[in-house]
């Protein structure tokens, strides 16, 4: 059994026990969140499509806050003793799939 489900503006095929990485989400370690956009659900060969009004969710627990690789931007122009560097890292959350329901 799987879903594709909508979180943060991304979508992601889940299924139980599964942990994954997304966009940061607000809370602690241990808190219990519920995604209620699902796409798409496959059960026993069976798929449902967000078309036929699907009425279920997607039961997570929040395992931790990490941050991306870092990116670095860097801008240089020649022979102007001009050099500006940022870098930047994306915030994510670590979570576990408990239940499609």
């Amino acid at each position: 059994m799987f879903a594709v489900v909508n979180i943060n503006g991304q979508q992601f095929k889940v299924s139980k026990d599964q942990e994954i990485f997304v966009h940061h989400i607000e809370g602690i370690a241990g808190n219990k969140v519920e995604f209620s956009d699902v796409i798409l659900i496959n059960h026993d060969d069976n798929t449902i499509v967000s078309g036929d009004k699907i009425k279920s969710t997607v039961k997570a627990e929040i395992l931790d806050h990490v941050q991306g690789d870092k990116v670095i931007a860097f801008k240089m122009k020649r022979r102007k003793g001009f050099r500006k560097k940022k870098g930047f890292r994306q915030q994510f959350t670590k979570i576990r799939i408990e239940e499609i329901a």
